[in-house]
């Protein structure tokens, strides 16, 4: 007899199999959504707007298993927060890594809404590199290198895995951006810095430096000087800022950054962690036909700078 499954079905089945038991519904006050198993100590990771402002809730797994979480940490600005169950777990997933994805690579979304016993859709990479506004009080960012998917999502899904092939996880589903369009917080070392962060201190520290940028492209003499064709033009320098304070301008093309170069947003984002508050920050810009080098401070951003 023929097998009724063909390989696209047999990929998805055994992806849903390997994790619809580590996916499991969350409930927190008036918000529900889904989490993933990643850690063998109970840790599971979902959207912070699934948990929103709750310090705990209900989580229940597909093989009837049930119980209370409490928020370990929560980050708006990346849409992640950590929770950590009270009751027996299934084996963690296996993170993956979405720097390793394509456009047009095969991805299944797996989630468990409350009244369901899990959701499974599949579709694939539509889109990298995407960016999703996010915002805490008066703070934003852009979420970076958002992964866009046509696997269908519901609200339901917010917080599940999306998975490879190979059933890693790769991104966290967060969003329904449209018809047939869903996006997903990305599984990558800025991510896994994140989720370190909210276990260890239960929130995410970053700096600010006061800065609106918008990527530009590098006059014929700079392209051939740096091998590169683009950087980041200084739209406005936030007043009393640590970029103000350093000497910028608007109308300044960042070239780089704590001496790496920069070409857009996120290239600047990834640095403003920890580890650069209260550090300085070589910056080189290039200003009227000559190269600038400044030394910015960065500052914690508390969410009264932006």
């Amino acid at each position: 007899m023929a097998d009724p499954l063909d390989a696209y079905s047999r990929v998805v089945s055994s992806v849903a199999a390997g994790l619809l038991p580590k996916v499991a519904s969350v409930r927190a006050g008036r918000g529900s959504g889904s989490a993933v198993v990643f850690n063998p100590d109970g840790f599971l990771l979902t959207n912070a707007h699934v948990v929103g402002s709750s310090r705990s809730g209900t989580v229940a797994f597909a093989d009837g298993t049930s119980g209370g979480f409490t928020v370990v940490g929560r980050d708006p600005l990346s849409d992640l927060a950590v929770i950590r169950a009270q009751t027996a777990t299934p084996e963690p997933a296996d993170l993956g890594d979405s720097d390793e994805l394509v456009v047009g690579q095969l991805v299944v979304a797996v989630g468990n809404p409350l009244g369901l016993s899990g959701s499974v859709t599949a579709g694939v990479v539509s889109g990298l590199g995407r960016s999703l506004p996010a915002r805490s009080g008066s703070a934003s960012r852009l979420i970076e290198d958002v992964i866009q998917t046509d696997a269908a999502l519901n609200p339901g899904n917010s917080g599940g895995a999306l998975a490879d092939a190979r059933a890693r996880v790769v991104g966290i589903n967060t969003a329904v951006a449209g018809v047939g369009v869903g996006l997903a917080v990305p599984i990558n070392d800025t991510t896994r810095s994140i989720i370190a962060a909210l276990i260890r201190d239960g929130r995410v520290r970053r700096a600010f430096l006061g800065l609106v940028t918008s990527p530009a492209p590098l006059p014929e003499h700079l392209r051939r000087r740096t091998g590169r064709s683009g950087a980041l033009r200084v739209v406005e320098v936030v007043p009393g800022s640590p970029a103000h304070r350093a000497g910028l301008r608007a109308g300044d093309l960042v070239l780089s950054a704590g001496r790496s170069p920069v070409a857009d947003a996120q290239g600047l984002q990834r640095l403003m962690f920890t580890d650069a508050i209260g550090r300085p920050l070589p910056i080189t810009v290039y200003r009227n036909g000559a190269l600038v080098d400044v030394i910015a401070e960065p500052v914690e951003l508390t969410g009264s700078e932006v």
